[in-house]
C-alpha cells in the first residue's frame, strides 16, 4: 500500500469511528424521546430495539460463516461469544433503559462513559496487564471528574429515583467493561464482524425471552412515534454504529479507536441540551473535561511503526 492510500485507509478509519461514537450516542436520546411521549416498559423498549436490529445481525452472521475464509467456533467459543454478547447487550443494555427512567440522558453518558476505567481494573485483576502508574492517575482524574458532574446533577435533583437509577448506569458500565475485556480477548480469535454479529443475535435473543417471560406489555398497538423512535434507534444507535466501529478498530487498532470515542458523551451532551433541553452547569461542564482527560490518558498509547507496516498490510 503506498503512503497515500494508508492515508486514506486510516482517514476512513477515523471517520468510522467518528460515525459510529456520534451513532451510538443517539440511543440515549431516542430512549428518553420515547419515555416522554409514552409510558413504556425499558424491556418493551429493549424488545423493540432488538426486534428491529436483530434481522441485520443474524443475516450478517449467516453471511460471514458462508465466507472460505471463515474459522469454525469450537464449543469453548460459543461459550464465551454467547456469555461476552449478554454481558454486553443484553444485561448492559437492560440496567441502562431502567437507568434512563430515573436521570438525564448526559449524566448517562458521563456515568457509562467510566466503563474504560474498569476494562483496566478487569485487565489487571482478571488479565494480569500491566497497568503503568500514569494509567492509574488517569482513573482517579476520572473519577474526579465524575464526582464533580454527579454532584453538579445531584444538586438539581436530589431524590431517591435520581441516585438509583445513577447506581444501575454505574453497575451498567461495569458489566459493559466486562464485555470489552472479553471482546478484546475474543476479537482477534475468531474475527470483529462476526464477533459482533454473533454476539448481538444472542443478546437480542435473550432480550426477546425476557421480555415474553416478563412483561405485560405489548409490543402492538402502540402509538407510532413510539415504533419511529425503536426503529432509529435500531438501526442509526445499534447497526450501524456497532459495524462502523468493529471497521475502524480494524483500521485503526484499539487504542486509537477508543481515544476517538470520547467524542460520545459530548455529543449526547449536546443532543440533550437542543432535543430533550437538558440543562449543562459549568460544573457538569469542568466534570466532563476531567473525565475526558482521563479517559484519553487511558486510551492513549503511541503506536509502534510496526503496527501501521501491519495494518497496511492487513488492507
Amino acid at each position: 500500500m503506498t503512503i497515500k492510500n494508508h492515508s486514506a485507509y486510516i482517514t476512513g478509519g477515523v471517520l468510522m469511528c467518528v460515525a459510529g461514537s456520534v451513532f451510538f450516542s443517539t440511543k440515549a436520546i431516542f430512549v428518553k424521546l420515547t419515555y416522554a411521549v409514552h409510558a413504556v416498559d425499558p424491556i418493551a423498549l429493549l424488545a423493540l430495539r432488538m426486534l428491529f436490529s436483530l434481522p441485520f445481525f443474524i443475516i450478517a452472521a449467516a453471511l460471514f460463516s458462508k465466507r472460505k475464509e471463515n474459522v469454525r467456533f469450537t464449543t469453548e467459543q460459543w461459550f464465551y461469544v454467547a456469555i461476552v454478547g449478554l454481558l454486553g447487550y443484553y444485561i448492559s443494555s437492560f440496567l441502562d433503559f431502567v437507568g434512563l427512567q430515573y436521570i438525564s440522558a448526559g449524566i448517562e453518558r458521563l456515568i457509562l462513559f467510566t466503563y474504560p476505567t474498569f476494562v483496566l481494573i478487569i485487565s489487571a485483576a482478571a488479565l494480569k496487564k500491566r497497568v503503568s502508574g500514569g494509567q492509574w492517575i488517569a482513573v482517579a482524574l476520572t473519577y474526579a471528574g465524575l464526582l464533580i458532574a454527579f454532584g453538579a446533577e445531584a444538586q438539581i435533583q436530589q431524590t431517591r429515583e435520581f441516585y438509583l437509577g445513577a447506581t444501575l448506569i454505574l453497575v451498567c458500565a461495569i458489566t459493559f467493561a466486562m464485555y470489552i475485556a472479553g471482546s478484546g480477548v475474543l476479537i482477534p480469535i475468531v474475527g470483529a464482524l462476526k464477533f459482533n454479529s454473533y454476539a448481538m443475535s444472542f443478546a437480542g435473543i435473550a432480550v426477546l425471552i425476557h421480555f415474553f417471560l416478563t412483561s405485560e406489555q405489548s409490543l402492538f398497538g402502540l402509538p407510532s412515534i413510539v415504533y419511529i423512535y425503536a426503529v432509529a434507534m435500531a438501526i442509526v444507535g445499534t447497526v450501524l454504529p456497532s459495524y462502523l466501529v468493529s471497521l475502524g478498530i480494524k483500521r485503526l487498532g484499539s487504542n486509537r479507536s477508543a481515544i476517538i470515542a470520547s467524542i460520545g458523551p459530548v455529543s449526547t451532551i449536546i443532543q440533550a441540551h437542543y432535543l430533550l433541553d437538558e440543562s449543562f452547569s459549568w460544573l457538569q461542564a469542568i466534570g466532563t473535561v476531567l473525565i475526558l482527560c482521563g479517559i484519553l490518558a487511558i486510551g492513549w498509547k503511541p503506536t509502534p511503526k510496526a503496527d501501521l507496516v501491519e495494518t497496511a498490510a492487513a488492507a
